[in-house]
């Protein structure tokens, strides 16, 4: 069995999810490193925090230099902007799609020579990856995703590395509030709720345990029923 995951790469750890799975992965004991823009509300002996605008190659490139031993890869930034055809912002659609996807393929591409056996990545993506109506550019950036996460599955798995996906539906943080996202407000699903940054961290968490350790190429939505 390969060694159990020691040190987390996390993006997007200053809010929402992304300060969820940091939270957790502390909590069980892991050396985590957060990049983020904007320094989050964290004071732990296991956590350092390197600033870093994920748009800025150049900078991330800079961040990763100042880590080493990294064993995990969990890519969690992330941002939408919604419009239906005939409003659609080009700029809005590039700028999603290059923290989304473009940051991902970075930051695997600089990483992959340093992965060892049993390393763990994770992306997280969105349900709406399945398509929603006026929001046709961030589900194009999500589905992009899945297609990186299959493909890597496939590359890495004869070194023992797993790549997964995890696509949560509606998720009660700062981002499902945010005004550019007014024209499509989040509906409640089946369940009743939302769902709660929380429930992503634990299933992230399982993820990059020793019962995980043939799951890959996978995409597992936490929609609270959304999707049936």
């Amino acid at each position: 069995m390969p060694e159990p995951i020691k040190s987390v790469l996390v993006t997007g750890a200053s809010s929402g999810i992304g300060h969820a799975i940091v939270t957790r992965l502390l909590e069980q004991g892991l050396q985590v490193i957060g990049l983020s823009r904007r320094a989050p509300d964290l004071q732990h002996a296991n956590f350092t925090w390197l600033p870093c605008d994920l748009n800025d190659f150049e900078a991330l490139d800079q961040a990763l230099s100042r880590t080493s031993g990294i064993d995990a890869l969990i890519h969690a930034a992330g941002f939408m902007r919604t419009a239906p055809l005939g409003q659609l912002s080009d700029a809005d659609g590039q700028a999603m799609w290059h923290l989304h996807v473009a940051a991902a393929s970075h930051l695997v591409n600089a990483l992959y020579p340093s992965l060892r056996s049993g390393s763990r990545i994770l992306l997280i993506g969105s349900r709406t990856m399945q398509g929603a109506a006026g929001r046709s550019q961030y589900a194009a950036t999500k589905a992009a995703l899945q297609g990186m996460v299959r493909s890597w599955a496939m590359e890495l798995a004869p070194r023992g590395i797993t790549v997964n996906l995890i696509a949560p539906g509606a998720t009660e943080t700062p981002m499902l509030l945010d005004p550019a996202r007014s024209g499509t407000p989040p509906a409640k699903p089946p369940i009743g709720r939302f769902v709660q940054p929380q429930e992503i961290a634990g299933l992230a968490a399982f993820l990059l345990g020793p019962d995980a350790g043939t799951i890959t190429g996978q995409s597992l939505v936490v929609c609270g029923g959304a999707s049936l």
